[in-house]
């Protein structure tokens, strides 16, 4: 049986192991556009602020590792096209520019997904810049060599860490946000306007309510960055405005949502029973709402490309689906996150509340015991846990994680109030942060539930 993969960055990586693991009779051909695999982007900001030594660091596996296992490993090639009905695609070496027609019997579909470039006049300027792909984030490192004064365009997760990369080697930044609110899909209010003051604190500056309008050259070479209110002269301008699956090969022969990810099973099949996707490219099935969402995060890929891989040819193993959980650095404080905020919560038509406890992670007779903030998010008829957000000096990413556990399981805050935490001054307070949390969210609801 001959198997395709498109796409060989995190989830096709994932598939293409499993299947050799699960099914080692299968032939494997993987396309992929760029020459190399497996680049980690959040290494880019890591790389500018000088953590890491080279992007080629954040490359966890070489094509030559699965060529030495028997996969055909077709670099530099790109898929024109796409026939689901007559399992054939057609390929073009970009070296080449040489076309072929190749069969499948299964196919794996792990496009990923592309930068949103947002309608803006003058984005083509050269001095503007993406930062997504391995050679996208190389020609943005080498372009920073050079300049003083950067424009970060999208205050989300890669826009905050870029901010902070720059200023660690010693740029000028203005971080723009058309909302309000940096990191607003992730995180309350509250903990937005904590993370721009760190930012301020820190030298970015961060405009706010700001969409850029234009870029265009100056006179003396800079680049003008325009808002409707204002104008700031800049070296270079970085692209972080959030991304959208590059799913176009298969639009209107799989089922799609609005956006173009593509729906699966808890299999990673899609509608058609000889394709399935993974990664980027795909929906996640969020178990807050028990629906399905878009989250592009790595951690997803390599999960779901793992089951696209073990279930190519037999459905044996599902989904348990995701709360999206997600964590950040921004100048040495914790931010992470899982499950729903109030605002997506509401959409959800989900009766919502929400608790915040502030304090110190270990006895204050304990050295640097810093305080940390939890914001905890319920739904008041079932009681069910529905998110949490953390933010601390101290690292709380896998708090984060344990609140994940009980979303997934369906916990309350009454079994988050009581659930049993190790204690050590050394690591916590007799209660944890997080059963003061549960409790202060029960004592809220006047009291624990009858069990």
């Amino acid at each position: 049986m001959k198997v395709i993969v498109i796409g060989c960055t995190h989830a096709g990586i994932a598939a293409v192991r499993e299947i050799l693991k699960n099914y080692p009779d299968a032939k494997i051909t993987v396309y992929e556009r760029q020459s190399s695999i497996s680049y980690l982007s959040c290494a880019t900001y890591l790389h500018i602020e000088g953590t890491v030594n080279t992007l080629s660091d954040a490359l966890y596996a070489e094509p030559e590792d699965f060529e030495q296992q028997g996969v055909d490993m077709e670099m530099n090639h790109d898929v024109v096209s796409l026939d689901v009905s007559k399992h054939s695609m057609l390929i073009q070496d970009l070296n080449t520019r040489e076309m072929e027609s190749v069969q499948y019997d299964k196919l794996i579909v792990a496009t990923g997904s592309i930068t949103a470039i947002p309608t803006i006049s003058g984005i083509e300027n050269p001095k503007v810049l993406l930062c997504k792909t391995y050679n996208q984030a190389r020609d943005l490192c080498r372009s920073t060599l050079d300049k003083r004064r950067i424009a970060v365009i999208g205050g989300g997760y890669v826009g905050v860490e870029l901010a902070e990369g720059y200023i660690k080697s010693g740029h000028e930044v203005l971080l723009f946000q058309q909302s309000p609110y940096l990191l607003d899909k992730y995180v309350e209010p509250l903990l937005s306007k904590a993370v721009k003051q760190k930012m301020m604190e820190n030298g970015v500056k961060v405009i706010t309510n700001a969409a850029v309008k234009s870029f265009s050259d100056t006179e003396d070479g800079k680049l003008l960055v325009k808002t409707k209110d204002e104008e700031y002269v800049v070296d270079m301008a970085a692209i972080s405005a959030g991304i959208i699956p590059q799913t176009d090969l298969l639009q209107g022969q799989v089922d799609m949502e609005e956006n173009g990810a593509i729906i699966t099973d808890e299999y990673m099949y899609t509608s058609n029973p000889d394709v399935l996707a993974a990664g980027d490219a795909a929906v996640v099935h969020y178990n807050p709402t028990k629906s399905n969402a878009y989250s592009p995060l790595a951690s997803h890929a390599v999960r779901q490309g793992t089951l696209a891989g073990i279930n190519i040819f037999d459905r044996r193993v599902r989904s348990i689906g995701t709360q999206s959980t997600t964590g950040m650095l921004v100048f040495n404080e914790t931010v992470a996150t899982t499950g729903l905020t109030i605002k997506d919560a509401k959409k959800a038509n989900l009766n919502v509340s929400s608790v915040i406890y502030e304090g110190s992670y270990r006895p204050d007779f304990m050295p640097d015991a810093h305080k940390v903030t939890v914001i905890l998010n319920y739904d008041r008829n079932s009681r069910k846990i529905l998110g949490a957000q953390l933010m601390s000096r101290h690292d709380v990413s896998q708090s984060a994680n344990t609140i994940s556990a009980l979303i997934q399981n369906g916990g309350t805050i009454d079994q988050l109030a009581l659930l049993d935490m190790l204690f050590s001054p050394n690591f916590n307070n007799t209660f944890d942060y997080l059963n003061l949390a549960g409790q202060k969210a029960v004592d809220q609801e006047n009291g624990y539930s009858r069990t």
